[in-house]
């Protein structure tokens, strides 16, 4: 096999394994705050193991780590709303919510990278409306809170992705990572006592919670990191963006294959969905450009992976 359709498939069994992480979100009975917590916790744990996350916090200045450890922050907090969304309605919903990410980066990043901003983008933006509309009206009233805090986790990972991107390529990407989630970790410890609602951050989970959070962690988060850094040597920073750009459309398939969502949702959504994906997929096709390949500490620390261009 040629190590560009190698890659391919590994990027798509990546998006595959992401598109898992809505599912599992659903599955486990801990609250938002308290399944974020874990999951940050495992994986930065995971990754301080690795002796070459240590050499690369020992070698990066402290002005970059405390950079990284605001971008922490916003990770944590999109984490946060994209299974708090998940939680208040259901996983098809914030599948559907993330996938605005992009068009949200559209809007977002010339305002934080100070470039000239690009009408097109504009138009992307607009064009989703009428399929946010769609979903809106197509979901359950219960439901629409979901969509509400799932809209918000996307502009926070259009954030994360823009501020990110102004700092990429100062760090090792495990690194990265590892300070990233482990000031998620601690911020997430730090909010609790100020969400008396959500209960406190450690909260020690069953033995069915425990084996998703161990899968969602390790499965879901770990395993696709590192494959998309092998795989995203070998591929275009366009090609990478077109696949990543159908997580949502995995997730849906499996919610509907897994948890039965379609009998919570009608055709209006499912309509809706069509919308916001088309506008998703033609945002690239229009912005299409040579560059390096994504990003992974990108890739491997916000749910939406298509927010790098």
């Amino acid at each position: 096999m040629q190590p560009v359709t190698k890659a391919r498939w590994q990027i798509h069994f990546c998006v595959l394994l992401w598109g898992f992480t809505a599912i599992l979100g659903k599955l486990i009975t801990l609250p938002a705050l308290q399944l974020v917590w874990w999951r940050t916790l495992l994986v930065s744990g995971a990754l301080l193991l690795i002796p070459k996350v240590w050499r690369g916090l020992k070698a990066m200045p402290a002005r970059l780590r405390w950079g990284y450890a605001g971008i922490g922050v916003l990770v944590s907090l999109h984490w946060l709303t994209f299974y708090a969304s998940i939680k208040l309605a259901n996983a098809s919903v914030g599948a559907t919510c993330i996938a605005l990410g992009p068009v949200f980066l559209s809007l977002v990043e010339p305002w934080i990278a100070k470039r000239k901003f690009d009408p097109r983008e504009l138009l992307i933006g607009v064009a989703v409306v009428p399929g946010v509309a769609m979903v809106v009206g197509g979901v359950p009233t219960g439901m629409r809170m979901g969509i509400v805090v799932g809209a918000l986790s996307a502009l926070l990972v259009a954030l994360f992705g823009a501020f990110n991107k102004r700092l990429v390529e100062h760090g090792d990407p495990l690194t990265v990572t590892c300070i990233e989630l482990g000031t998620g970790t601690l911020f997430l410890t730090l909010l609790a006592p100020l969400l008396p609602h959500a209960g406190p951050a450690f909260v020690l989970p069953s033995l069915h919670d425990a084996t998703l959070l161990l899968l969602l962690s390790f499965g879901c988060t770990l395993l696709p990191f590192a494959l998309a850094l092998v795989a995203l040597r070998h591929m275009s920073a366009f090609g990478t963006q077109m696949v990543t750009n159908l997580e949502p459309v995995y997730a849906i398939v499996l919610a509907i294959v897994l948890l039965g969502e379609q009998r919570q949702l009608d055709g209006w959504f499912y309509a809706g969905v069509a919308v916001i994906l088309a506008a998703v997929f033609v945002h690239p096709l229009l912005s299409r450009k040579q560059a390096p390949a994504s990003q992974p500490e990108l890739l491997g620390t916000a749910e939406s992976h298509s927010v790098v261009e």
